[in-house]
């Protein structure tokens, strides 16, 4: 699996501010060494900024990294500046979703809880455009119809010959909001159970009865392949979008998803009520069931 740029990007920030801890510096220190601003260093180290081959050369020679380090510091920083396929849909994608899209294309598993949508990765397209009329305010239908078809490309790897793995709780209020009308549910609830029982797919449904539990909102965790990228927190709002990546932020998530797969209905069962909700909306649709 090709490594994203965007995960290339976060790794080489990471070991930049590794490799001046390491030295014994400040990023005050290295900027003056360097005779740029502060700012600049911690933009970098931040992951908010690029960093130019002969800057990145600049600062390795500062932290005294060794021929090794530079050489695999060096190819890292070409490929991070590489486009995504995502890049193709720049005009319609978010610079702060544009972050999430890259770190998705790289992770190995994905657990995820949504309180009254279905997840992205688990919209049909009618289902999708729906959703993305009613979120999206004040849109072209041209963007409107790039963001539907940016979700669907985000799927792809779900049939790809590596799929990540898929864990997904979503609200009892999910499966019950007639999103696109009762023939796009019946549609969508039928697509979710297809894909629980033919791919390396979970879904497990949060009952309303289900009481209290400690999840705030909707939140992804993140996990990756490759030991440099630790998993990541995603939180998702109308205005950005914001990343947790401290190892007590993470665990602290990882232990309310834990909770939640142990109060939701189990996976056998949860497949069971999607099936019985898909009849339900081909009744209110007036046609045979699917």
């Amino acid at each position: 699996m090709a490594i994203s740029p965007t995960v290339r990007r976060r790794i080489l920030a990471r070991k930049l501010r590794e490799l001046r801890e390491q030295a014994g510096l400040t990023q005050t220190e290295t900027a003056r060494s360097l005779d740029w601003k502060q700012s600049k260093i911690s933009r970098i180290e931040d992951c908010q900024q690029g960093v130019r081959v002969s800057d990145l050369l600049a600062m390795l020679t500062i932290y005294g990294a060794d021929t090794a380090t530079r050489e695999m510091l060096t190819n890292l920083a070409r490929e991070a500046s590489r486009k995504g396929w995502w890049h193709s849909y720049a005009d319609a994608l978010p610079s702060w979703f544009e972050t999430y899209v890259g770190l998705e294309a790289e992770a190995d598993t994905i657990r995820t809880y949504e309180v009254d949508v279905v997840p992205g990765l688990l919209q049909t397209e009618a289902y999708a455009r729906a959703d993305t009329r009613a979120t999206v305010l004040d849109e072209t239908e041209e963007n409107l119809e790039q963001r539907v078809e940016l979700r669907l490309q985000r799927q792809r790897r779900l049939y790809d010959d590596s799929p990540f793995t898929l864990w997904a709780v979503i609200g009892e209020a999910a499966i019950r909001r007639p999103v696109g009308g009762h023939h796009v549910m019946r549609e969508q609830l039928h697509h979710i159970a297809k894909l629980v029982e033919s791919s390396d797919v979970t879904v497990q449904i949060m009952p309303l009865e289900a009481g209290e539990h400690p999840a705030t909102g909707a939140f992804t965790i993140l996990g990756f392949p490759r030991s440099e990228h630790p998993e990541v927190v995603y939180l998702e709002s109308q205005v950005g979008g914001h990343y947790l990546e401290e190892p007590q932020q993470v665990t602290r998530y990882s232990r309310v998803m834990d909770h939640l797969r142990a109060h939701a209905l189990d996976p056998a069962e949860s497949l069971r009520v999607l099936q019985t909700r898909a009849d339900e909306r081909a009744e209110h649709a007036g046609s045979p069931m699917a």
